[in-house]
């Protein structure tokens, strides 16, 4: 049985176990990439999706999680059996937005989170490109495929670049890295999706909740999904790569400037922190690094000692 007759039988088996629970379901609708059903109450709606892929099948509720009606319908059926399924072949709807960013892990620098729209013909040539996975490439590629990607799509995507300052600001205000991303990833889908009226998402699976933006009843139409190692998709792979371009960006400006501060949270970098944090003290410092790291504190206490 090949994927799309897996994911069918599942929701069919889905859509019959909430009937013999007494919940009202609509039809069943098949979409490129899933199919779905709605189950609906008095007040609420919730839509679940069943996904096939390389990796198998993915369930995914869409409405408002602090419901009692969508607690009903998950609690119904996240115990019910998902059936396996492995295939060598990627799936990949014909249009869609995808998400990812870039800098959360490293102690210096922004925090950046890019989307971009793709269609069947913008994948085409940007996959002739060799738009690929960022962390595949080196900075010379990126700085050649962002500016290349920028003109195939059109305008069609949208960058938040959250300098040190600012992510420090936001990450005081949400106290969870977590919930930043979820508000960051959110902002940028709202965006696109108002400007292209897409019907699918993919974005870079960062937590295991939804995203804040899955259960807004604007969006109900839309089908999203998060995966673990989204960049095998392409439109993910280019959001990728416009991520790092601004990353690498921001890092460039800051060498004219004689500032020469090194990626990622290594001991290295720890070691060339504490010099640094010595000459410049925290005002200016939080203009340069994330200050919730550990990094910071262990900087910071030794400084005072």
């Amino acid at each position: 049985m090949n994927p799309e007759d897996n994911a069918k039988r599942q929701i069919e088996f889905y859509k019959s176990a909430l009937s013999k629970r007494g919940v009202d379901t609509g039809d069943i609708e098949k979409r490129e990439f899933n199919f779905e059903f709605s189950a609906r109450d008095e007040n609420s709606k919730v839509k679940v999706n069943v996904y096939f892929g390389k990796k198998g099948l993915k369930t995914v509720f869409q409405g408002d999680e602090k419901s009692a009606f969508f607690s009903l319908v998950r609690d119904s059926l996240i115990d019910e059996p998902l059936l396996n399924l492995k295939t060598d072949d990627l799936h990949e709807p014909a249009e869609y937005i995808g998400t990812d960013e870039c800098g959360k892990g490293d102690f210096f620098g922004p925090l950046v989170v890019g989307a971009v729209y793709v269609d069947s013909e913008t994948k085409k040539i940007l996959k002739k490109i060799g738009v690929k996975d960022s962390k595949e490439l080196n900075e010379s590629q990126i700085t050649y495929l962002a500016p290349e990607i920028k003109k195939i799509i059109k305008g069609n995507y949208e960058i938040i670049a959250m300098i040190p300052q600012k992510y420090n600001e936001l990450y005081g205000k949400f106290a969870n890295l977590n919930k930043l991303l979820d508000w960051a990833h959110s902002k940028i889908i709202e965006k696109l999706l108002d400007s292209t009226n897409c019907k699918y998402v993919i974005t870079d699976k960062f937590k295991k909740e939804s995203l804040r933006i899955h259960s807004s009843s604007k969006f109900s139409d839309v089908a999203f999904t998060q995966i673990e190692k989204a960049e095998k998709f392409i439109g993910v792979a280019a959001a990728s790569i416009l991520a790092r371009e601004k990353f690498n960006g921001w890092f460039n400006d800051q060498s004219n400037k004689n500032f020469y501060l090194p990626k990622g949270a290594s001991r290295e970098t720890e070691s060339y922190a504490a010099v640094l944090y010595s000459k410049i003290g925290t005002k200016e410092f939080s203009k340069l690094a994330k200050l919730h790291f550990k990094t910071f504190k262990r900087i910071a206490e030794k400084g005072t000692s």
